[in-house]
């Protein structure tokens, strides 16, 4: 799985992952389905996938664990990026399956707004791009 889309995942899979990881519970598909269900169902088909792998390695589920207490943590989500990387480098059919998944999630109805004086929306990926905001720039 290439790295952009490795990234693509965690970061998906981030704020779902405190509800995955107590699948099954009826409060935990209700909270899950909270942060919307579409998404939520999106998560749980790439969960599906990937958790038996990640059940069978202590430092991939640990990782997990990780990311489900602390969601937004950078780190934690580098901790888990890096053990699905091995896990998947170990299994390229499970990888192509998540990459296929992946490329079917479309945001639907994602509203992005710039406000105020010198503000840049993105509603997509910008990386490797440098934004200059400001008076007076010019070339």
């Amino acid at each position: 799985m290439d790295p952009q889309a490795l990234q693509q995942l965690v970061a998906f899979l981030a704020p779902f992952l405190p509800y995955l990881l107590k699948a099954g519970e009826t409060a935990a598909e209700e909270a899950g389905k909270n942060l919307g269900t579409e998404g939520w169902n999106w998560a749980k088909a790439l969960w599906q996938k990937l958790q038996p792998k990640i059940a069978g390695k202590a430092a991939a589920q640990e990782a997990a664990e990780d990311v489900a207490k602390t969601p937004n943590d950078p780190d934690a989500q580098a901790t888990f990026r890096q053990q699905l990387k091995k896990l998947l480098a170990d299994d390229p059919t499970l990888a192509a399956e998540l990459t296929s998944l992946l490329g079917q999630i479309r945001p639907a109805g994602v509203n992005v707004i710039a406000s105020g004086n010198r503000s840049v929306a993105i509603g997509g990926n910008v990386s490797g791009s440098t934004i200059i905001t400001g008076d007076q720039n010019q070339k």
